[in-house]
């Protein structure tokens, strides 16, 4: 996740050179054939760190080794709450990065809805100027406050999805006081059914079991199985409970982790091909379409 620590370049691309091995490898469970893999949340690195442009390439790097085709990025500011002027100048550097990566960067504009005016129009010029293919909220406000509507009405008409920052975290010794658990969610998909709405990385997120359950019947929202946290059967229960069809491969910078969680998972070649990219080639293709 974003807070995590930074591995060093080299050892992160020596481990993940036998991970990327073995997707192939005798004795292991292959990527299915023909699937483009979509990593559906994940970050480029603020440029307040020494080291981003370096950051950067050993993100596209691990990805090339992994088989990930492309990753949908945001940067976050270290703040919070989140400045105008700071989700501003995220966002103009991750369509630089788009530049520099070309095909394989897929953005989503962060801002916070506290700035109401100035986030519809950042997101509507990003989206329909710039090719940005949705909108990352993280905990400025919870999704259920009223001041996040106008962001999903406007997304609603882009066709476009929120990745909202989300978990059910109790234990933490921080807590966020403005987190999203998935009781929040739901309740935002249930006033906007025709929303597409992504719960963020159920493997970093607190009590997975506990969030998997709260977004039973929140059918227009997508869960994405990021995350460090590595417990037996997160993926096998959100299959069961929600649908492949609902959940997302993605990596919030825990790529191993994330990558051997559906390697490892029990499910058809079929049910991991929906997970790896066609359920998220399904909503970047709703944006064509608004």
């Amino acid at each position: 996740m974003i807070g995590s620590a930074w591995i060093a370049r080299r050892t992160v691309l020596g481990g993940l050179g036998a991970l990327g091995a073995a997707w192939g490898g005798e004795g292991t469970t292959p990527l299915p054939a023909g699937v483009k893999v979509i990593d559906a949340h994940d970050h480029l690195f603020h440029h307040s760190r020494r080291d981003w442009q370096e950051a950067d390439r050993s993100m596209i790097e691990a990805a090339d080794i992994l088989g990930i085709d492309q990753l949908c990025c945001s940067i976050l500011p270290p703040e919070r709450p989140t400045r105008l002027e700071s989700f501003r100048e995220c966002n103009k550097w991750l369509l630089e990065a788009m530049g520099r990566f070309p095909g394989r960067i897929l953005g989503y504009c962060f801002v916070n809805p506290g700035y109401t005016k100035e986030a519809l129009e950042e997101v509507r010029r990003y989206v329909e100027d710039h090719g940005f293919i949705g909108v990352k909220l993280y905990n400025d406000y919870r999704a259920d406050e009223p001041v996040v509507r106008p962001l999903v009405e406007l997304t609603i008409r882009l066709g476009v999805p929120i990745l909202h920052h989300g978990g059910h975290t109790s234990w933490l010794d921080t807590p966020q006081p403005r987190i999203s658990d998935g009781s929040h969610m739901a309740a935002l998909a249930g006033q906007y059914p025709e929303a597409t709405l992504i719960h963020a990385h159920i493997g970093g997120g607190g009590d997975w079991e506990w969030t998997v359950k709260s977004l039973r019947h929140a059918k227009n929202v997508y869960l994405d199985l990021s995350g460090s946290v590595i417990d037996e059967g997160t993926v096998e229960m959100a299959a069961r409970v929600l649908g492949v069809r609902r959940l997302l491969f993605a990596c919030d910078l825990s790529m191993t982790a994330s990558v051997g969680r559906i390697r490892g998972a029990d499910l058809s070649e079929e049910d991991k091909r929906l997970i790896l990219g066609d359920n998220m080639r399904g909503i970047l293709d709703r944006r064509r379409a608004a």
